[in-house]
């Protein structure tokens, strides 16, 4: 779709203004205080922002069924809840720079949603979830931190205040029960094979490396801090020493000499949708390939985004 933007105040200044404006520590507190190459990457970063958070939710609910016991269904709720106010923060930041967030969330068809292709594979039993929240909300976590902690667009960074806090919650529930199920050799084989597909699937979430990245206003202007590579590194740093403390294998290892972590297996590789599975046999794939996958999206997308838009779409029909 083309993505329709109301009237609203238009940047009073150039990039060199901007520039200038930002090396004096101010911070961008609207449109009117920046340049239109800094709205527009600021607003394509606030729509995958936004419809990452937005997708979890259904994402989270279906698997939400597989909860052991009534408290766990509870806190997974409690988890979409957060993730969907999440969501509202970035759509209406987006909203108040102009963008028609109605026709955002209803009108683009499912494979125009800019979320992680991670989500559009479905999470089908209880160990998916949590290592869900282990893995993806560590991901949200290590991304939102940088931009809270760099970020020059002032309203996202005091929204980020509650966000960052909430995201923690969700990373600590899903550790709290992958050491339940790594403890348990009832669930321990589970766990594993969620973590067998799900490692490098967030991996992949942090997107291009970063020879390859395509918009380098997010770090000339300031929208983020760090690089896809560097909050690739800091994922890592806490995921692999993690898993390593509840015995649960990933393909990944601290380089000693480096300091730097190290992938295991050849990456990018190609996905089996329906196996969940990495093809390692294979070798290593281009980017591009990755590129024509996240494209074409995954077997859950369109059930996920209908979930999103069925009640207003109804609502609609009945009027």
């Amino acid at each position: 779709m083309t993505l329709t933007v109301w009237s609203v105040r238009l940047p009073g200044v150039d990039d060199a203004q901007l520039s200038a404006r930002l090396e004096r520590g101010q911070l961008v507190e609207g449109p009117e205080y920046a340049s239109e190459s800094y709205v527009k990457g600021l607003i394509r970063t606030l729509i995958v922002s936004g419809d990452t958070e937005l997708i979890s939710a259904p994402a989270y609910l279906k698997a939400a069924a597989h909860a052991p016991r009534l408290q766990s269904y509870v806190s997974v709720v409690g988890i979409i809840q957060d993730e969907l106010g999440h969501a509202h923060i970035a759509y209406r930041m987006l909203r108040d720079l102009g963008v028609d967030t109605d026709a955002l969330i209803y009108g683009r068809a499912p494979s125009e949603f800019r979320h992680p292709y991670a989500f559009d594979v479905p999470l089908e039993n209880w160990a998916e979830m949590v290592v869900a929240n282990g893995f993806y909300d560590r991901a949200g976590f290590v991304l939102l931190s940088d931009i809270f902690e760099h970020t020059t667009y002032a309203p996202w960074k005091r929204a980020l205040v509650k966000v960052d806090r909430e995201e923690t919650f969700h990373l600590r529930h899903g550790e709290q029960w992958m050491k339940t199920l790594a403890a348990d050799p009832a669930t321990r084989g589970e766990l594993q094979q969620a973590v067998d597909w799900m490692f490098l699937m967030t991996l992949e979430w942090f997107g291009l490396p970063d020879e390859l990245k395509r918009h380098r206003d997010q770090i000339d202007f300031g929208l983020k801090g760090r690089t896809n590579d560097e909050l690739r590194q800091i994922w890592m740093s806490s995921a692999v020493p993690f898993c390593e403390s509840i015995g649960v294998e990933v393909p990944a290892h601290l380089d000693a000499t480096t300091g730097q972590y190290t992938i295991d297996t050849p990456f990018p590789q190609q996905f089996d949708e329906a196996e969940k599975r990495w093809l390692e046999e294979e070798g290593e794939i281009s980017w591009d390939a990755v590129l024509t996958r996240w494209r074409a999206r995954g077997p859950a997308n369109e059930e996920l985004v209908d979930m999103v838009q069925r009640g207003r779409l109804e609502l609609a029909e009945a009027a």
